[in-house]
């Protein structure tokens, strides 16, 4: 299963840089990573990056993080998956731009479902 992190420009470049990171300051207040399925993606972008400009989208394969990755309920009682650990480059199958076009967010073909 395919999950994703929306980060931004300068949040990518730390992690490519340093090869690992305890996430967005909101990730490292609540001491985990946050992540979406495809089907809360697009309601995570317009929730906490409204407007925003200089996004990049970043896929990881959930299975390979095992137990440190724990799905646990939130916005609206929904399942989302929480990294207990920090993001590893190696963690990340592929990340893409992700920009905003007239008000909203243009997802990569087939990440939505």
């Amino acid at each position: 299963m395919l999950i994703f992190k929306i980060f931004r420009a300068d949040e990518w470049a730390a992690l490519r840089a340093d090869g690992q990171t305890a996430g967005a300051p909101v990730d490292v207040a609540d001491g985990y990573v946050h992540f979406s399925t495809s089907e809360q993606v697009t309601e995570t972008a317009d929730k906490h990056f409204a407007g925003a400009e200089d996004l990049f989208l970043l896929c990881i394969e959930a299975a390979p993080l095992g137990d440190e990755l724990k799905w646990e309920k939130s916005r609206g009682g929904a399942e989302f998956p929480h990294l207990y650990r920090e993001l590893r480059l190696s963690d990340v199958a592929w990340a893409q731009p992700l920009p905003l076009v007239d008000g909203s967010h243009k997802f990569p073909a087939g990440v939505i479902t």
